[in-house]
């Protein structure tokens, strides 16, 4: 038996029994220790691995409540055969062939469509590495409530509710969560609306791309924000190429010509997506009307109420919708953390029993167990808790974020700023800080000779940067090392 067998990553993501339990069963599942096989001595095993002895028997231990190993006495732990029944042995020798090795299908040929050949988003893995980590949508860990959203997932997972977690709902979506979506966070919008209005989505871009399928065929006309958000443009252009793009000012969309052209219109009224502009009063009545007029959709895209933390919060268009023409998307990732992938869509009932009968075909449910913990967080009110940190923590940074960027540049009040200026902000304690530099940045190493925009923000708690050109804003690109003390 070969030691190189057992040994440790000590990567410090997992304890060592753990590990140490990983790399017995990868071994036995592999074949590399057979049935019948013995396993080294706890004590051996601890020499080997450089680990203390009670860490190795307390993983044999395991293994072999698990059935993956057996004991016989004075003589140690063997590899139980019964554990293997039912797998397919391993090649000899270990040649395994790969799945598609002599594969002659030209694949380029037979997709429909290429979503790798879009202007897609894209993030460096290693971005928690950097000094200084201009990454958007990320999770400060210091900032969010471990120990009771631990506490809410233990309860989950209690027997109490284990059989709504481990059952399948079909198409159904956790009674709990609804009625604090209903209750608890739609009216901070404004909007009331029934159990049958809402649907729970694995996170926003799941709802968008709901909506794309059952709204869109090619010759659907939908109009986008400009600037505006990349991966919506994406999605809906998997479904069609009919795109009107329409400019956005200091007041958000503008209704111009191109608008009665449009079967769908996108937007981020609350919180322009990436100008941070919210629409007024005025602008908002005036699209409504525009969409009774020409008979269009407008799918609201409310991604960062509860983290706006502008003076006056504005209510949400669909809370002002009286010929349920505005769909509403919500998500819950910004203020808990972008891998729970939980949203939601509020719309007219015919329009959400379709969208839940196509999500079943999709991904079935979200997890149930998920949904759950996130009803009993919003419940016992961590969320609000949560909510007001941020907000506390991105005043801060907002500041620190405006002394940063006088400090980047002499010429920085030279600089325009649709949503907010950089020097001092205007009292405004805003998320998003987005400049247009009157020259390009020679910090993004771009080429063409067009100005470039510099957005800056705090989205989800991590300050970032990110260049793109004002005109198109097809490609954002991470700025490191931009800000230096």
């Amino acid at each position: 038996m070969r030691d190189s067998l057992f040994l440790l990553s000590r990567s410090g993501r997992i304890n060592l029994q753990t590990e140490i339990r990983q790399v017995l069963v990868s071994a036995i599942l592999t074949g590399h220790l057979p049935a019948g096989e013995r396993v080294p001595s706890s004590r051996k095993m601890a020499q080997n691995m450089g680990v203390s002895r009670n860490t190795v028997v307390l993983a044999y231990q395991g293994l072999l409540d698990d059935g993956y190993l057996v004991a016989h006495e004075r003589s140690g732990y063997y590899v139980n055969g019964k554990i293997l029944e039912g797998r397919i042995a391993p090649a000899p020798g270990d040649q395994v062939a790969k799945i598609g090795d002599e594969s002659t299908i030209d694949w380029s040929r037979r997709f429909r469509v290429k979503p790798s050949e879009q202007d897609n988003i894209s993030k460096p893995k290693d971005w928690r590495e950097y000094p200084y980590p201009f990454i958007s949508g990320q999770v400060d860990p210091k900032l969010f409530p471990i120990a009771e959203w631990r506490e809410c997932s233990r309860q989950v997972l209690g027997k109490r509710w284990l059989d709504i977690s481990t059952a399948d709902a079909y198409g159904s979506d956790d009674e709990m969560l609804i009625e604090q979506i209903r209750t608890h966070i739609l009216p901070r919008r404004g909007i009331l609306a029934d159990h049958d209005e809402i649907l729970v989505t694995m996170g926003a871009q799941n709802a968008l791309y709901l909506l794309a399928s059952l709204l869109v065929s090619p010759e659907t006309t939908v109009g986008f924000e400009e600037p505006g958000y990349p991966d919506a443009r994406n999605i809906f252009r998997l479904k069609s190429n009919r795109l009107e793009f329409l400019d956005v000012d200091e007041h958000g969309l503008t209704l111009g010509p191109a608008f009665k052209n449009c079967n769908i219109i996108f937007t981020t009224p609350s919180y322009q997506a990436p100008t941070t502009v919210i629409m007024p009063p005025q602008r908002r009545r005036e699209l409504l009307e525009a969409a009774d007029k020409f008979d269009c959709l407008i799918i609201e895209d409310d991604y960062e109420f509860d983290i706006n933390f502008s003076a006056q919060p504005s209510p949400a268009l669909k809370s002002q919708d009286r010929s349920g023409r505005v769909i509403y998307v919500g998500s819950l990732s910004k203020t808990l953390f972008p891998g729970l992938r939980l949203g939601y869509l509020v719309g007219p009932r015919e329009l959400v029993r379709e969208a839940r009968q196509l999500r079943r075909l999709m991904v079935r449910h979200p997890p149930n167990n998920n949904q759950r913990t996130t009803a009993l967080f919003l419940s016992l009110g961590h969320h609000d808790a949560l909510v007001h940190r941020l907000h506390r923590t991105y005043q801060a940074r907002g500041m620190e974020m405006g002394r940063a960027l006088s400090r980047f540049s002499h010429t920085h009040r030279k600089f325009r700023a649709p949503a907010a200026p950089v020097s001092g902000f205007r009292g405004r304690k805003i998320l998003m800080l987005m400049i247009c530099a009157p020259v390009p940045l020679k910090m993004a190493l771009l080429s063409s000779r067009e100005p470039y925009g510099l957005a800056a923000g705090l989205s989800h708690k991590i300050i970032f940067a990110l260049v793109f050109r004002p005109s198109t804003l097809k490609r954002y690109l991470p700025v490191l090392n931009y800000w230096r003390r």
